[in-house]
């Protein structure tokens, strides 16, 4: 059974921590994810969820708090933003050396100066080492889904990580959708409470992130290492899981087109929507085009992408934030990384666009499209990573 509610991307998020049964929640305001954890107050002063509300004087205290109650064995909620992001970076790190399974809504944004509240992914790329699962949402409905797999990944037991999902700043955070929302007794079904392998008790003295000499910190970083990687298989069997109840099935990426495609681009969030809806019109023309949307960005399905570019001749990666002095982007990076260990693949060339919330019309991502048509023709790229639309 499920219902169709108005909601927008902060409101769903919001909804599905609240269905989630959360106990603690630590979070500071901020555009625009303010609205997350607004919603979820009212939940708490209205009575409908048993939730202790923190309000703290800061990013980096609100992840040192959820650090704090998910240590004790608590589900823990948060939410931020850009500079709010910025300012939580060094308890990021925390969070996940420690494997505390936190999960936060992060409406993705600029990052200033000059200032800028509108959407991009600096915020979230900028701290994409951080050992968090991360994975972005391209509308309302996937913000409410994923926040719901979000929990149930997190506190798995092979992966106890933290988890962002990510949506973008407005353009998703702000746009009101039909809402296909489960009924709370199928999200207690689908997740039950949180099982803790280990915490805080005073009864039973420990120490939580000791010093650790040189020989011993290097193999506990691999070991971190290898847990997230690890975790993609159990992401994508939640996914699966969750497909049984909701009727709305994910993984790593999704695809469009591929069947014959030639070439493709490849993005995450809210564009992957409007590039479909192009790729759609150039197929009706008789253009091979295709996309790819990655729903997780880390771990990275290095494997499932080299899957899915097999037979295209050129892929246009579409990076919303930029690697200052770098070759590519951050994902254009990582996915020239992948392909080049596959020793074979599509032409591959990287686009920076959309940066502080300038908008990508259907005519730019067509242009992108014959761009990668001819690049599939020719195999040759003028311009290995280019700003789309900056002056040159």
């Amino acid at each position: 059974m499920s219902k169709t509610v108005g909601m927008t991307g902060d409101e769903a998020v919001a909804f599905a921590a609240k269905q989630c049964d959360v106990d603690v929640v630590a979070a500071y305001p901020i555009t625009p994810q303010t609205i997350m954890v607004e919603q979820f107050s009212r939940y708490v002063f209205d009575g409908e969820v048993k939730t202790e509300f923190v309000c703290v004087e800061s990013e980096h205290s609100a992840m040192s708090a959820c650090i704090g109650a998910s240590l004790t064995g608590a589900r823990v909620f948060t939410a931020t933003a850009s500079q709010g992001l910025a300012l939580m970076h060094e308890m990021l790190y925390i969070t996940s050396s420690l494997r505390l399974p936190v999960v936060m809504g992060v409406a993705n944004r600029a990052l200033s100066a000059p200032l800028n509240i509108h959407g991009d992914h600096s915020d979230m790329m900028g701290s994409r080492d951080c050992g968090w699962i991360q994975v972005y949402a391209e509308n309302v409905q996937e913000a409410y889904d994923w926040m719901v797999q979000a929990f149930k990944i997190a506190e798995h037991p092979e992966v106890q990580l933290p988890v962002a999902v990510c949506l973008d700043g407005f353009t998703v955070t702000h746009c009101m959708e039909g809402v296909n929302v489960l009924e709370d007794e199928q999200v207690r079904a689908f997740l039950p409470p949180r099982t803790v392998l280990y915490r805080l008790d005073p009864g039973k003295p420990a120490t939580v992130g000791a010093w650790m000499v040189p020989a011993y910190y290097m193999d506990m970083k691999h070991q971190q290492d290898d847990v997230l990687r690890r975790a993609l298989p159990k992401i994508e069997a939640i996914g699966e899981q969750y497909g049984s109840v909701s009727g709305r099935r994910y993984g790593s990426l999704e695809t469009y087109g591929l069947e014959d495609a030639e070439a493709a681009l490849l993005c995450l969030g809210g564009t992957a929507g409007t590039s479909r809806a192009v790729a759609e019109k150039l197929r009706g023309q008789g253009k091979k085009v295709g996309v790819i949307k990655l729903w997780v960005y880390r771990p990275f399905p290095s494997d499932e992408l080299a899957k899915a570019v097999r037979g295209l001749k050129a892929l246009a990666v579409m990076d919303r934030a930029c690697s200052f002095g770098a070759p590519y982007g951050p994902l254009g990076a990582d996915v020239r990384s992948t392909l080049a260990l596959e020793g074979s693949s599509p032409v591959v060339f990287n686009v920076v666009y959309g940066l502080g919330g300038r908008d990508v019309s259907p005519a730019d991502l067509e242009a992108l499209f014959d761009e990668a048509l001819s690049v599939a023709r020719t195999g040759r790229v003028e311009r290995p990573m280019r700003f789309m639309g900056a002056d040159d």
